[in-house]
């Protein structure tokens, strides 16, 4: 897996390469770039895939201690990323974390199009139970690292209240293990998470929503039918502040759309890029 360094740290990410509009797949917290490893596969032939691991829990490599790990810093990093890369055009796409909103009339002259699935927006955050837990342990001394160790346990793990709610159906062992091994067996990963929860704003999303209707590029609001952490009501709400977008909701997922709906998530964004092609593309 490439790497490359930013001014917060070195991160890794995928590249599919190609010659194909430019797809960047940005992940939520506590996870990596195999959330999107179905629609990464789907998607490769005709598109140009990158799926960058943000700093956010599920990252490998810690970042340096003074890295501003508020969710805004994670969107400079984003959009830091796509500069040294020198993307253009770029769709993004975002699930689970409220990130990509964050660079709407900030740093978004990188994006022709945006797709926002099932993610933190609005008033909806700190998200469900399991965010409101996460933001509550991280503030405790130690309490971060205890409420992580339940993770080791898949049956925990895949309770209603945990990784359980945010899927359609059991989610396999070597996953849970993958996202998490990082936060159990490395105590500056668990900083890194613990300063993005402690130093991002309770109201972070709902005024990051005042850009949103200046972002009249393409923009598709795609929802997990069956999602509990972020409701399809948040999700329409957020696509009535875009004023160039259309909403529909996948079937048979709730907030991990990537996993729970591959199939029906990949046929909304190639049909989204064929219906907004720009300059010198075929549609995908």
């Amino acid at each position: 897996m490439p790497e490359i360094e930013l001014s917060a740290g070195t991160i890794d990410y995928v590249d599919t390469g190609g010659d194909g509009p430019v797809l960047v797949l940005a992940h939520g917290l506590c996870f990596d770039e195999s959330v999107w490893t179905e629609v990464t596969r789907a998607l490769r032939a005709d598109f140009r895939v990158l799926v960058p691991v943000l700093p956010i829990g599920g990252h490998r490599r810690p970042v340096r201690p003074d890295a501003d790990l508020s969710a805004h810093g994670v969107a400079a990093l984003l959009a830091e990323f796509m500069d040294r890369l020198d993307l253009r055009d770029v769709t993004l796409v975002q699930n689970d974390a409220g990130t990509a909103q964050l660079l709407v009339g900030v740093r978004d002259e990188r994006l022709a199009r945006l797709v926002l699935t099932s993610c933190e927006a609005l008033d909806n955050y700190p998200p469900g139970v399991q965010g409101r837990l996460l933001h509550r342990a991280s503030r405790v001394p130690g309490g971060l690292f205890l409420l992580v160790q339940s993770f080791r346990f898949p049956a925990l793990a895949r309770m209603r209240t945990s990784l359980g709610g945010m899927a359609r159906r059991p989610l396999p062992k070597d996953l849970i293990a993958r996202w998490y091994r990082p936060l159990l067996t490395n105590r500056h990963i668990r900083r890194d998470l613990g300063r993005f929860l402690r130093s991002t704003r309770e109201d972070c999303y709902l005024r990051a929503a005042g850009n949103l209707p200046s972002f009249t590029r393409p923009a598709l609001v795609a929802w997990g039918a069956e999602d509990r952490m972020m409701p399809p009501a948040t999700g329409r709400r957020l696509a009535g502040l875009l004023p160039n977008s259309r909403y529909v909701e996948i079937a048979d997922a709730r907030t991990l759309v990537p996993l729970d709906n591959p199939a029906a998530l990949t046929d909304e964004i190639r049909r989204f890029v064929a219906e907004h092609p720009l300059p010198g593309e075929d549609g995908g």
